[in-house]
């Protein structure tokens, strides 16, 4: 089981960048997935989850409105798309997939994760 995340750099304030998470080895689809973040010297916090069997996508509310997480079952990649960008935005976002179908902001819920990719939000 492998998750390579992609798409992470810098961009200024306002600015929008989209994250991807290719899976392979085995099929994105049957599971729940998530992003989750990690700023300098803080803890890796839940940013967004996606349950595998009705679509139900759920944001932290300091995204909410922003951010728009997204699968392609076909391809076998999840996505973060991420619009109007803060500063309090950076940090290392990683890619997640549960052992389960339903969705949870718990990050022992997620059995596999991708190696993370660094977002800066500055101007």
């Amino acid at each position: 089981v492998q998750l390579q995340a992609s798409g992470g750099g810098l961009v200024q304030p306002g600015g929008s960048l989209r994250l991807a998470c290719a899976a392979s080895k085995f099929t994105l689809d049957y599971y729940a997935i998530a992003w989750f973040r990690q700023a300098p010297g803080k803890e890796r916090e839940w940013v967004s989850c996606m349950g595998s069997s009705d679509g139900s996508a759920y944001y932290a509310g300091s995204v909410k409105g922003r951010f728009t997480i997204s699968r392609d079952n076909v391809g076998n990649t999840m996505y973060l798309q991420m619009d109007n960008l803060k500063p309090e935005d950076t940090g290392v976002y990683y890619c997640a997939v549960s052992r389960y179908s339903q969705a949870s902001t718990v990050k022992s819920a997620y059995a596999y994760w991708g190696q993370g990719t660094l977002v800066t939000v500055s101007s």
